[in-house]
């Protein structure tokens, strides 16, 4: 069985986004190797990374190259920094908008469980009372954590610049103080 993964805000080959967000690398070569090697530790070839977004800023064959060393069969939410991204869209299985993911999960009412994929924070989105979740990125960890919203910021600088797996988010969105807003209370 194929791990699943999400991630999102890598920016390879962006050197400015070391300042912008004091990223720990002295230069956007290491900054490269180090968020390539991290991404392989996790990601194996077989597995699914859910890509929500600001892949790379930089040339178009410097970023084929990177996606050349890159595991796994990636999948790319847009986000605002995808031009480079998109003319090698042959080595991504799609890119789109938006999209809304069910994943098989036994330990969910309905044996599975959403969640939707945003490059942006959304305060509601598709059956979020029923609790689906919602991953996203773009703000870089800049966003206050809502202790009581079945979201976070998936990027990797929230994330010591690993992808997590799906079963890192479940884990992540248990800790929440979600309730059901149409719980019923005991009388």
């Amino acid at each position: 069985m194929n791990n699943l993964f999400f991630t999102s805000d890598h920016h390879f080959g962006h050197k400015n986004i070391i300042k912008f967000c004091k990223r720990p690398f002295k230069d956007v070569d290491e900054m490269n190797e180090i968020l390539i090697q991290k991404w392989n530790e996790e990601v194996k070839p077989e597995d699914d990374v859910y890509h929500l977004g600001d892949f790379g800023l930089c040339a178009v064959g410097k970023l084929r190259k990177i996606l050349e060393r890159l595991n796994g069969k990636i999948y790319l939410i847009n986000g605002n920094h995808e031009k480079s991204a998109q003319a090698c869209h042959t080595r991504f299985e799609w890119i789109k908008n938006y999209h809304e993911l069910i994943v098989k999960d036994d330990e969910f009412e309905r044996g599975e469980q959403m969640i939707v994929l945003f490059h942006y924070a959304i305060r509601e989105w598709n059956a979020s009372h029923w609790g689906t979740y919602h991953l996203y990125g773009h703000s870089h960890g800049t966003l206050s954590e809502d202790s009581a919203s079945l979201s976070f910021d998936i990027g990797v600088d929230c994330h010591n610049f690993y992808p997590l797996s799906y079963q890192e988010v479940k884990a992540i969105m248990k800790t929440k103080n979600w309730k059901p807003p149409f719980e019923k209370e005991n009388r």
